[in-house]
């Protein structure tokens, strides 16, 4: 807006701004964020935090919190700014919306998982109780600034894990999405995201797919933004993926433990006969391409059911599964019999 631009300019108040950023990013591009801040005279206090899912907490928020409070920060001009992945974004998103009610924020993905993801959307929390995000709330930032060159430093099983979740908006709804990681999956994953013009034959892959994650996410999430209906295509690959990457921490990244329960939706889908074998071999094929795992020894029979009754205690008494009936096309279940689940979890051992 021209005019709040040209009010902030006249003003004769300092900028300042309080910024965190996970620790790992801090080394590899803290000494920039300083710069450009010190370069647009800007009062900053930059706090550089480690936010891993074991790190996760509330005490952390209060960490945030007690520097906040003595940066002095108003609330209403004065956006906190988050620079990491989706742990760090997710974080400070409830130490904003905690601190004098909601304060704004600004978040700034530097993972393909937190910049097809967590930067899209309201939610934010910690875990509670050995449980994921079970503290939290609806607060969406009053902007997300996305730029891929965060990416090039990212180490590659970083870009496989925030496939998972781009495959997932593809097996939900985008038949074209799913064709783009099916034919361009390695590049991807080679170039980090990276347009490279000397690969012309890929066409602009990066930008196209991260393009598409985006819009279909906002497409199931801008209606529903509260979570008002709990009927949801974008909790596929989140019904057993909590309990499973919370209890083998840290083997699993959030991406892989959401491809893992993927995969066997994928089997549940087959066996129910939603699913042709052919389309559950492609979905399996695509997952391999990506370097995504499609199983995991600590996904146990015993922990599918528990993760389950708990979807049941949260959903309103109904399972709500989402489930892929084609390439790209889905529904949302809640008739799904134990045998079936059953049947469709020894196929998926098996194999």
């Amino acid at each position: 807006d021209p005019q709040q631009t040209e009010l902030a300019m006249a003003s004769k108040r300092k900028l300042r701004r309080f910024i965190v950023i996970d620790e790992v990013v801090d080394k590899l591009y803290g000494s920039k964020v300083r710069e450009y801040f010190e370069e647009n005279n800007v009062q900053h206090k930059i706090l550089a935090l480690p936010t891993t899912e074991e790190t996760k907490s509330m005490d952390l928020v209060l960490n945030i919190l007690h520097e906040v409070q003595s940066f002095s920060l108003d609330r209403r001009t004065e956006p906190i700014i988050a620079i990491g992945g989706g742990v760090c974004l997710d974080i400070v998103g409830l130490a904003a919306s905690l601190y004098r009610r909601r304060t704004p924020y600004i978040r700034v993905p530097t993972t393909l998982l937190s910049y097809v993801d967590a930067s899209v959307g309201a939610k934010n929390g910690v875990n509670f109780l050995q449980c994921k995000n079970k503290l939290g709330g609806y607060t969406p930032p009053v902007a997300s600034f996305l730029d891929r060159s965060f990416l090039q430093s990212i180490p590659r099983r970083h870009i496989s894990n925030g496939l998972g979740e781009i495959l997932k908006m593809a097996l939900m709804k985008h038949k074209g999405l799913f064709d783009l990681l099916k034919n361009h999956g390695k590049y991807l994953l080679d170039t980090k995201f990276q347009s490279c013009n000397s690969f012309a034959h890929h066409g602009d892959a990066a930008l196209q797919t991260t393009r598409i994650a985006i819009e279909t996410m906002l497409e199931e999430l801008a209606p529903n933004l509260w979570e008002d209906d709990l009927d949801r295509l974008v909790d596929f690959g989140h019904l057993i993926s909590p309990e499973l990457e919370m209890r083998v921490l840290p083997s699993l990244m959030h991406g892989e433990a959401v491809n893992v329960d993927m995969a066997f939706m994928t089997y549940v889908a087959h066996a129910r006969g939603l699913l042709a074998a052919e389309d559950k071999e492609q979905i399996l094929q695509c997952m391999r391409g990506l370097e995504l795992p499609v199983w995991h020894s600590g996904c146990s029979w015993a922990l599918i059911q528990r993760a389950l009754r708990e979807r049941l205690k949260h959903s309103g008494g109904q399972l709500r599964m989402p489930l892929p009936t084609g390439l790209g096309v889905a529904d949302i279940f809640n008739d799904t019999s134990e045998e079936t689940l059953e049947r469709a979890y020894k196929l998926w051992v098996k194999d």
